[in-house]
């Protein structure tokens, strides 16, 4: 019966998804600073390599130009590359990491309650280190800016050690 049942089906035909390499879905459309989707064609921000596995200090100073520089969207993806390559002990750390600067981007879009949501999350995945923060991320300042809700976190490293790759 199931062999019928797809001698049946006709092929959908449609654009194409963007793929990559892997053939997993890609949006390979420009996006703003804020990560909006612009329409094909149109100049966009350069994009954050996805994938790209980097040692925690590296890291942190690559997300942390990225928030400099008004990129929370951009930051949150080199986190979640973190997210995904870390320990498991660290893992819920950089998780909660990502959560923050997507919540920060919820608040540059003027999405309050989007924003209140992934900040509240993103405090209660780092909680858990606050009291024996790893990488001198400032965990504590973290959680008491993610619960004001201003636009302006403190640095992710309290005391910034020497200066990531792209910087002089």
């Amino acid at each position: 019966m199931r062999a019928a049942f797809r001698d049946t089906i006709e092929p959908v035909e449609g654009s194409p998804r963007d793929r990559d390499d892997t053939g997993r879905a890609r949006n390979a459309r420009p996006r703003d600073g804020l990560g909006r989707p612009l329409p094909y064609g149109a100049p966009g921000v350069e994009r954050q390599p996805e994938g790209v596995p980097r040692p925690p200090d590296e890291a942190l100073a690559e997300a942390q130009r990225l928030l400099d520089d008004g990129k929370p969207f951009h930051a949150h993806e080199v986190l979640e590359d973190a997210w995904k390559t870390a320990p498991e002990p660290e893992r819920e750390l950089w998780r909660g990491l990502a959560q923050l600067a997507v919540g920060l981007t919820h608040l540059a879009r003027g999405n309050a309650k989007g924003a209140h949501t992934l900040l509240d999350r993103g405090a209660h995945n780092i909680e858990p280190f606050r009291d024996n923060p790893p990488h001198g991320i400032d965990v504590a300042g973290l959680i008491t800016w993610a619960g004001t809700t201003t636009p302006t976190p403190p640095r992710l490293v309290a005391t910034p050690s020497t200066p990531g790759p792209h910087h002089p």
